[in-house]
């Protein structure tokens, strides 16, 4: 059997004779499970399907349903609850996994909890391929997902389009995704910041970017709504202050010599973005903006008891800086 891998959620999902969806995190469950019954039919269009309920399993089913058929289709098996799982199912399963049939695919999903651990173990000995759909906590992973999902339909979307819609619609990932979805539909080409923004622009108002936006032009009032804003429809401190360290690290960037650059990755329109913003900033102001982003991304990771709160100062002071440096 093929060796096992614990897959990231933005990897390519492969379908194999058994994979573990694992997760509670039912969009990405969901979106496996699609994908690898998308592959079994793309593989073999008369592909048999068969679903059973781990609760109701009668014993010996799967020796039926694994058996060789008359015509010698392809079976796709399907497990999508198998953390209630009764007894006779685990007995059943540890038994397949010794012996897997031919000509089978079988797709084993657990939602979470401890129910059927024995099976889990059986496939982890096994090496057998492991799809991840645990819950995505930080903003990196789920901009992770939007590229890796616009890679796999041949797409491109900008990263900072990325991060913009994931600071618009993350919290949850179905509409999120769905949204992607949308703009790949409607928009030709790569997709844009300027695509997310006349699309989702309702939402994407109060992201971290236009907050970022708004501090490096020094306009202090309307950085704080924008970011009070942000804060109270659910965008992270750290997503924040991740959009602030972009733009002043590509500032930053901008100022260096063109010798200097050879090593970082920026498009010729970001570079020429970055050009632009950092219009107006002196050396100094900017290494202090910097340094008052590092002090935020500490305390937002945890240095703090008010991460909120450090947002909060770490805009006013970019702001001052602001002022300062135009004065």
């Amino acid at each position: 059997m093929a060796r096992r891998s614990q897959s990231r959620s933005s990897d390519p999902i492969e379908l194999a004779p058994l994979v573990l969806v694992k997760g509670s995190e039912a969009f990405l469950a969901d979106r496996a499970v699609s994908e690898l019954r998308r592959q079994a039919t793309e593989r073999d269009a008369s592909v048999e399907r068969v679903e059973i309920s781990a609760a109701t399993y009668p014993a010996g089913q799967l020796d039926v349903v694994t058996s060789p058929s008359l015509f010698g289709e392809p079976r796709l098996i399907v497990i999508p609850n198998f953390e209630v799982t009764n007894d006779e199912l685990m007995v059943d399963l540890l038994a397949y996994i010794e012996n897997p049939a031919d000509d089978v695919w079988m797709i084993v999903r657990h939602n979470g909890g401890n129910r059927g651990k024995k099976v889990l173990d059986a496939l982890k000995k096994a090496h057998v391929p492991t799809i991840a759909a645990d819950p995505l906590k930080y903003d990196n992973e789920k901009i992770d997902l939007v590229m890796s999902e616009a890679r796999r339909l041949h797409r491109r979307i900008e990263a900072e389009a990325a991060h913009m819609l994931v600071g618009a619609l993350g919290s949850d990932l179905a509409e999120m995704m769905s949204a992607l979805s949308q703009l790949m539909s409607d928009v030709e080409g790569t997709i844009t910041t300027q695509a997310v923004h006349r699309y989702h622009s309702g939402r994407v108002e109060a992201s971290g970017f236009d907050v970022a936006d708004a501090a490096l032009a020094g306009r202090t009032a309307q950085a704080l709504t924008l970011l009070r804003h942000a804060l109270a429809t659910g965008v992270a401190p750290l997503m924040i202050v991740g959009a602030l360290a972009s733009k002043f690290r590509s500032m930053a960037y901008a100022t260096a010599p063109r010798g200097a650059l050879q090593s970082v990755s920026m498009n010729q329109w970001q570079f020429n973005r970055a050009r632009r913003d950092v219009q107006g900033w002196t050396d100094t102001a900017l290494a202090g903006a910097i340094e008052a982003i590092a002090l935020a991304d500490e305390e937002a990771k945890g240095l703090s008891r008010d991460p909120e709160r450090a947002v909060e100062k770490c805009v006013l002071t970019i702001c001052r800086l602001r002022g300062s440096a135009r004065a």
